[in-house]
């Protein structure tokens, strides 16, 4: 949940900050956690607010802070971070630097701007040390380029900075579901979300923004207006209401796991797939149950390990099946698995014949007919998001998967059954 807080008196200021603080920019500049993103709706001064923070600490030698866009052009553009630099600060004794795109401050303490479009562009930064790093538009941006940042926030022993993450955001975009876990659904003691809408910003024309965003479709202009992180692009398969959720299933389910392997790595890839490992049950009447769901993002030594892990959970009872890659490699893939890393249970490797989408029609049928409970568990939300935004949305392994499973425990329906 949204986390609210008025303001104190902010602690840290500097002659380089020629504006007054909102009272939501205030909070933002005096919560004393590691992370914290600010914003949702549009309108409320994100911009102004990263900008404002990462200038809180130029007066102290050894400083350094790296505002990013996800391209150069989104920095430079009229009224963006660039432009709003030099007008606060070529009033003022600091040096501008064109090449570099830094300002270099008496102090010795730099504000650089940088930007992360391709996958390559992040290694730029490797080896660097920043005490302040902001992201704008953060669901711009991937989630493997935002967390490898964090290898490169710290500071020399004896610096009294303490170190921040900052970034701001709108809903939307190609990082929505990850931002959206991470802050609005992850929060923590050192990772907040501060909410900042239109109102918030006394500064700007609220009328004239208004009647803009009415030219919008209606999702974005939720989005976008509002700050709505529920608010998404629906697709033609699958509606949440047709799922219906439940504390357990019964006991007569015979359960089968499915896998859908990521085919990428999370270092690769604008926005890395999931392996998904889909827990389904079937009882006797033939009512179908999602009992549990494992997700993850990780190299094939740490997926190995989780579908190791879950299978010895799961027990030797429940079948697993994993979808089969076409080629050599996914042969022997699945060859791996069934000798070193599950040999002893039920486990077969499946082809995938025919479009996701064409695989995805009888578990949708099912579906709408009412025929298919959820499990309540913390998984539920992703779930129902990435069903209700297929074929559209930004992923489908978990639609992947729960087609796996489905076709695999209909075919095995008679063994399942068995006494």
């Amino acid at each position: 949940m949204p986390i609210l807080i008025k303001a104190p008196p902010i602690s840290k200021w500097t002659k380089y900050i020629p504006v007054s603080p909102t009272e939501k920019q205030a909070a933002f500049l005096t919560l004393p956690v590691r992370e914290v993103m600010y914003g949702g709706a549009g309108g409320g001064g994100k911009s102004w607010a990263l900008l404002m923070a990462a200038l809180q600490y130029v007066d102290i030698p050894g400083y350094a802070a790296l505002l990013l866009r996800r391209t150069y052009s989104d920095l430079s553009k009229p009224g963006a971070l660039i432009d709003i630099s030099k007008q606060w600060l070529m009033p003022t004794d600091a040096h501008w630097s064109e090449q570099t795109k830094t300002w270099r401050f008496p102090s010795g303490a730099t504000l650089t701007f940088g930007y992360l479009d391709t996958e390559a562009d992040k290694w730029q930064y490797q080896g660097g040390s920043y005490t302040f790093c902001g992201f704008d538009e953060l669901t711009q941006f991937r989630e493997s380029d935002y967390r490898f940042l964090f290898g490169w926030l710290r500071k020399p022993v004896g610096l009294d900075i303490p170190l921040r993450m900052r970034v701001a955001s709108n809903p939307g975009g190609i990082g929505h579901d990850w931002v959206k876990q991470r802050f609005l659904e992850e929060p923590s003691e050192e990772r907040l979300f501060l909410p900042a809408k239109l109102r918030d910003n006394p500064h700007l024309d609220a009328e004239s923004y208004i009647r803009s965003m009415m030219e919008l479709d209606p999702i974005t202009r939720l989005q976008i207006l509002e700050g709505d992180w529920s608010a998404r692009q629906l697709g033609s398969k699958f509606k949440r209401e047709w799922f219906g959720i439940v504390d357990v299933a019964p006991v007569s389910c015979r359960l089968l796991r499915a896998w859908d392997m990521a085919s990428t790595e999370p270092k690769r890839g604008a926005d890395p797939d999931w392996t998904v490992g889909l827990l389904l049950g079937m009882t006797l009447d033939n009512t179908l149950y999602v009992v549990d769901m494992k997700r993850i993002r990780a190299t094939p030594g740490g997926v190995e390990a989780l579908i190791k892990q879950t299978a010895e959970i799961d027990g030797k009872s429940v079948l697993i099946r994993m979808e089969q890659e076409p080629g050599s490699s996914g042969v022997s893939v699945i060859d791996h698995y069934r000798r070193k890393v599950l040999m002893g249970w039920d486990f077969k490797g499946v082809s995938s014949t025919g479009s996701k989408e064409v695989r995805a029609n009888p578990v949708a049928s099912q579906a709408e007919a009412g025929n298919i409970k959820l499990v309540r568990g913390n998984w539920v939300n992703a779930f129902l998001d990435e069903l209700e935004g297929f074929p559209q949305g930004a992923h489908d392994d978990i639609v992947d998967s729960l087609s796996l499973a489905f076709d695999a425990i209909i075919q095995r329906r008679g063994y399942a059954f068995e006494v």
